[in-house]
């Protein structure tokens, strides 16, 4: 006999989602399973105030550990993650960027980084010399970085913690490298701040299903429209102030200020400029 279902996705997909999937929302339709792993997924949030209470050194190793037990391509292995603990390294790593605070005082902050150096030194130890800066080594180190990052969030929030990925490191590279000690070809993904959560937490809106997901093949004829349903959604819920518009002095003011009026803001000014050219310095081609 099939037991009943005991969860329902509904709540947690109009929370991520709107009501801005045609095909509407898959609540206890029949034939999904009962899983509250992929309900607490699907209600993931971002946090950035944390009780002052400690995350044990064990948990936090533990949890690395399953990082790091995420897949990896061709099972390279090309991540790895730092612990900073310091103070004072804490302090500098946090003092390029003023307006995220928790960068310095979160109980606990990772970077995690793309390792093309590990596999390029064991080639040379076994000899089997191999330059691994290419296109195809930058990339796998930085998927298997990221897949260990999303993978040590899924745990930590498992267990109750807090999470906010820090992917502006790379904006101030020159800065942040030296902090981390990181030789040449070892480069930041994102940093992540962890803790006990102070407070709810944000739960970002996702664009709808009509734009992310594809049937056969690649089709974003629609997406102008739908991306106009969205930008109302999301306004009607987090509503951007006049005085939080990006760059008004270059764009002006808008009098609908929408996701995609931000994004393409964000985009269009330029982050990270300065980290090709570092990665170029310490030995990726590209090629």
């Amino acid at each position: 006999m099939t037991e009943p279902m005991t969860v329902s996705y509904a709540e947690q997909l109009a929370t991520r989602f709107g009501e801005l999937d045609p095909d509407g929302l898959p609540g206890r339709s029949a034939g999904l399973p009962d899983c509250p792993e992929v309900a607490r997924i699907l209600a993931r949030r971002t946090h950035r105030a944390y009780q002052e209470r400690p995350v044990e050194p064990a948990l936090v190793r533990l949890l690395c550990l399953a990082a790091l037990s995420a897949s990896a391509k061709s099972d390279f292995q090309q991540a790895s993650i730092i612990h900073v603990t310091d103070p004072a390294r804490r302090a500098a790593i946090a003092k390029p960027f003023p307006a995220m605070p928790w960068i310095g005082f979160a109980p606990v902050f990772l970077v995690f980084c793309g390792d093309a150096r590990r596999l390029e030194r064991l080639a040379a130890l076994r000899g089997h010399a191999q330059d691994n800066g290419n296109l195809e080594g930058f990339f796998n180190a930085t998927v298997d970085a990221a897949l260990a990052l999303q993978t040590f969030i899924l745990a930590a929030e498992s267990v109750g913690l807090g999470c906010c990925p820090i992917s502006v490191l790379r904006n101030e590279i020159d800065t942040v490298a030296p902090i981390l000690g990181l030789p040449d070809k070892v480069f930041p993904v994102a940093g992540l701040c962890v803790g006990w959560p102070a407070s709810a937490g944000y739960a970002s809106m996702r664009l709808p299903p009509s734009v992310t997901l594809h049937a056969e093949t690649y089709d974003d004829t629609e997406m102008p429209a739908a991306i106009e349903r969205y930008d109302r959604a999301r306004a009607a819920r987090h509503a951007t102030p006049r005085d939080k518009q990006r760059a008004p002095e270059r764009f002006g003011y808008a009098d609908f200020y929408g996701w995609s009026e931000d994004k393409t803001r964000q985009h269009a000014q330029g982050e990270g400029a300065a980290f090709a050219p570092w990665l170029r310095a310490r030995g990726f081609t590209f090629d």
